[in-house]
């Protein structure tokens, strides 16, 4: 089947929301004097900022394009200034005036990432500037409020914090972060929408000099007041063993999710290199941050299948990814597509209101970042290596470093070989068991070669996923259940995928361990024949060497080729109960200690060739035997009638 490969996304701004994050701000070219906006003792000078913000003729509201037009020098001056500044001066001037805050230690880290000019760790900075900044003005809201607005753009239009710092100065913020006619940078980040390129480092700059100069106004109105700053404690997420479905992230997930980046459809390239920092971040014990960058870039990649699955590219834009139905009433074709497993497991990141929330929690700073669990990570980074791997072209194979696995084989045809041995003579060290052998592994090629998809599809963009609406079957068999608070039925599916992923994956990297013993081996013998240097039993053992490689070559080419078929259809291990579930995974990993024990064997140490033989006949039965219960997952893919799920097995396959 052709697949059709569209023009790649350049971004997920409409065009206006472009313009004022990206133009607007550039568009004025006048110097604007660092003096004018903040002293040497760094204090903010405020009116030269507000006198920068325009009204309506008739003074009713904010004229945002206008006052982001203006506001761009003084970005510009504000963000020159802190890259002019060493970092105990940035500390030396400004530090004290974050301490109203809940979480001051983070400007630092700011400062730091400003100075780095990496974009996606700007893009970072300012969705965590953000949320604290968010979670301290509800809290000095909370000095004259009694109960704090949920969403920012209400905090900001409130008459407390009005009271507070001023109604100009709200209105400064308005522009930056308040509503979705002005920059809006905490929602086009916090949702996905901004690219790391998309965000200029200015307005992280600015946002920082903001927040220093909200703590010195905040600062008067408590000396003149009276009053004092009480922080409200951080959430602790509720009920988060739910969330504990999939098991550790190991080094072989990460690496499977490292390769899987670059090659999975799911990611929009202009925000790959926000993964690429999520991995770092992982790597380097920053959780809060990994899961961030990850909960965002969900939301993108959601967003671009949503968009595909309803026919609908606009929606790109605004998509209300999780919603049951479209705006027109048909039915959101995205949670079919997904399945119960994964639309419970983002419900409850994401959207639970009596759940664990965490995207929610995270963007409105009302979790301390530095104690956010590497547990709830784990689960986001493994929920992300199923999900990207549904959209991974033919270079999935290349991930499992199959092909060149099999490529190494293959090259054993070319080991150097003695002139003076015959061939007969290593078949004379064939022996019933080896020839059973060679019967089995012609029988199961055979039948693996009937599992081989006739149109196989591979899925290098979007273009190909089902988008009719299946039948009302289908659509009962499949349709999420209403959620119920307070119950988190657990996402096995999706854990048994991921365990079964890594097996397979490891039978590929055993075997790839085994094909380089074997080259090896092969040489040095070869060469120690030729300089006559073995021994009599040392001779005798090379020809059984040659013997064994004779069959490992096609017993390694068979299990490369059964487990590259097992990948593409792992999803389908969805359908086995427990008990069908258990005997799966014993089978496979006894196909992993098979290959584990040839490494053993045919280390230059244990040199152990005959043994081999008994190994690879043992294994290959119970192939075999396993492969006649027809329970192998490319059986199961066989079995599936329904239309839509031989769609995502095909399209949104591995």
């Amino acid at each position: 089947m052709e697949v059709l490969i569209g023009d790649p996304i350049t971004t997920c701004l409409s065009p206006s929301v472009y313009d004022i994050i990206c133009n607007l701000g550039f568009q004025l070219r006048e110097n604007c004097d660092i003096n004018s906006i903040v002293t040497q003792n760094g204090e903010v000078c405020w009116k030269t900022i507000t006198d920068c913000v325009s009204y309506t003729e008739s003074d009713q509201g904010l004229d945002y394009w206008g006052s982001v037009r203006l506001l761009g020098p003084v970005c510009e001056a504000v963000h020159s200034h802190f890259l002019s500044l060493t970092k105990g001066q940035f500390e030396i001037r400004y530090a004290p005036w974050f301490q109203w805050t809940s979480f001051p230690e983070l400007f630092p880290e700011i400062f730091d990432a400003l100075e780095s000019l990496q974009s996606p760790a700007i893009s970072l900075s300012l969705m965590k500037l953000t949320s604290c900044l968010e979670r301290a003005l509800g809290d000095v809201f909370l000095l004259i409020g009694k109960e704090c607005p949920f969403l920012l753009r209400d905090l900001l239009a409130s008459e407390e914090l009005a009271q507070v710092f001023g109604q100009s100065v709200m209105n400064v913020l308005k522009v930056f972060v308040g509503s979705p006619c002005g920059l809006n940078l905490r929602n086009v980040l916090w949702h996905g929408f901004a690219s790391p390129e998309e965000v200029p480092p200015k307005y992280c700059s600015m946002m920082m000099l903001l927040t220093a100069g909200l703590g010195q106004l905040l600062k008067s109105y408590l000396q003149k007041t009276k009053l004092t700053l009480a922080h409200r404690s951080f959430i602790t997420p509720t009920n988060l063993e739910d969330l504990i479905v999939f098991p550790d992230v190991t080094y072989e997930v990460l690496s499977v999710l490292e390769e899987a980046m670059t090659k999975s459809a799911f990611i929009l390239k202009i925000m790959l290199p926000y993964w690429e920092v999520a991995l770092v971040k992982f790597k380097s014990h920053r959780f809060a941050d990994c899961a961030i960058l990850l909960l965002t870039q969900l939301e993108t990649g959601l967003r671009n299948v949503f968009a595909t699955l309803n026919r609908c590219p606009q929606r790109l834009l605004t998509a209300e990814i999780l919603a049951k139905h479209l705006n027109d009433g048909k039915i959101n074709q995205l949670p079919l597509f997904l399945g119960e497993p994964a639309m419970e497991f983002l419900w409850d990141f994401l959207n639970h209101q009596e759940g664990p929330r965490i995207r929610d929690h995270l963007s409105h700073g009302e979790i301390n970042l530095h104690e956010f669990s590497k547990e709830t990570t784990n689960q986001l980074l493994a929920f992300s290596v199923v999900l990207l791997l549904r959209f991974v072209d033919e270079g999935l194979l290349s991930v499992f470093k199959v092909l060149s696995c099999e490529e190494s084989i293959r090259v054993w045809a070319l080991l150097p070989f003695p002139k003076e041995l015959t061939w007969e003579a290593v078949r004379l060290e064939d022996n019933s068991e080896t020839n059973a052998c060679h019967s089995l592994i012609t029988k199961m090629t055979d039948e693996l070669y009937h599992h081989m998809p006739e149109d196989h599809c591979v899925l290098k963009d979007l273009d190909h996923l089902p988008t009719e609406t299946p039948t009302s079957d289908t659509q009962l068999a499949l349709a999420p259940r209403k959620p119920q608070p307070c119950r988190y039925r657990r996402r096995v599916r999706y854990r048994i995928v991921l365990e079964v992923l890594v097996v397979l994956r490891s039978i590929g990297k055993q075997c790839h361990r085994v094909s380089g013993q074997v080259t090896i081996a092969s040489e040095l013998r070869h060469r120690q024949w030729v300089e006559r240097t073995l021994r009599s039993r040392q001779r005798q053992n090379y020809l059984r060497m040659w013997s064994s490689i004779r069959l490992l070559s096609p017993v390694l080419s068979l299990i490369l080729f059964l487990i590259t078929l097992e990948l593409v259809n792992v999803h389908a291990v969805c359908g086995k109960n427990a008990h069908e579930y258990q005997q799966y995974l014993k089978f496979v990993k006894s196909i992993l200690q098979y290959t584990e024990n040839l490494v053993a064997y045919t280390s230059y140490e244990k040199n152990k060739w005959n043994e081999t033989i008994n190994l690879t006949h043992t294994v290959l039965l119970k192939i075999w035997t396993f492969s006649e219960k027809k329970q192998m997952l490319i059986h199961l893919a066989k079995k599936s009638t329904s239309k839509v799920l031989m769609k995502t097995y095909k399209s949104g396959c591995l």
